[in-house]
């Protein structure tokens, strides 16, 4: 059995009662980063063993876990924060479980996009979430993509990459095209700015940038 176990993005009572039960219950948890995960672990008294998970070792151990999952094992898997599978490590293992008739269950809980989604002020009944753009190789072909785009975009960002990512939206997109960037969700310092792109770059270039970033555009 395989649970999917959402974490807080931010606040530490983001956490389903039955996340907690299952992180409790199970025999081992995957963590995308083991170090970041006990903090959660360890405010909630859980001690269940932990065992690292992430896009660089999960082609490694894939059948090593599968070969546990089929033995009888239970396991939840986690990442730093938000629902596994969404910008983060969980497809592969995922999939191999339902080749191999292995239960998968996904709880509900947090995924930093939807918050960011509904309080950006833009349609939210269609829109396409795509994650974080390409460093380089196909950036400017799925911009242009984007640009044309009817329906609100979702896009995951850094940080340090926020206001160039921007400038680039703004080239493609137009300056006046409605916006909204989220960082800090759930945190003591959460900052949603709305506006157009022009405004909301301007709002970013002028400051030093912290925390994870979504941003939220308004379809052609």
């Amino acid at each position: 059995m395989l649970y999917l176990v959402p974490t807080p993005i931010g606040n530490l009572k983001d956490i389903t009662l039955r996340a907690l039960d299952i992180l409790t219950e199970v025999d081992v948890i995957l963590a995308e980063d083991t170090r970041t995960s006990s903090k959660l672990l360890h405010h909630y008294n859980i001690h269940t063993p932990l065992t690292s998970y992430h896009q660089h070792n999960e082609h490694k151990v894939l059948q090593h876990l599968v070969s546990q999952l089929q033995s009888g094992k239970k396991m939840a898997l986690i990442t730093d924060a938000g629902t596994p599978g969404i910008s983060d490590p969980a497809f592969l293992l995922v999939r191999e479980c339902i080749k191999n008739n292995i239960k998968v269950e996904c709880l509900p809980g947090a995924t930093a996009f939807v918050p960011a989604l509904v309080n950006s002020g833009i349609p939210t009944n269609r829109f396409v979430f795509e994650g974080f753009l390409p460093i380089k190789k196909g950036r400017q072909t799925l911009l242009k993509q984007l640009a044309e785009e009817e329906r609100t975009i979702i896009l995951y960002e850094s940080p340090m990459r926020l206001v160039k990512t921007l400038e680039e939206l703004i080239q493609y997109f137009g300056e006046e095209r409605q916006c909204s960037v989220s960082r800090e969700l759930t945190k003591m310092f959460e900052e949603n700015m709305r506006g157009s792109l022009k405004e909301v770059k301007e709002h970013f270039a002028t400051k030093q940038v912290k925390g994870e970033i979504v941003i939220v555009v308004a379809g052609k």
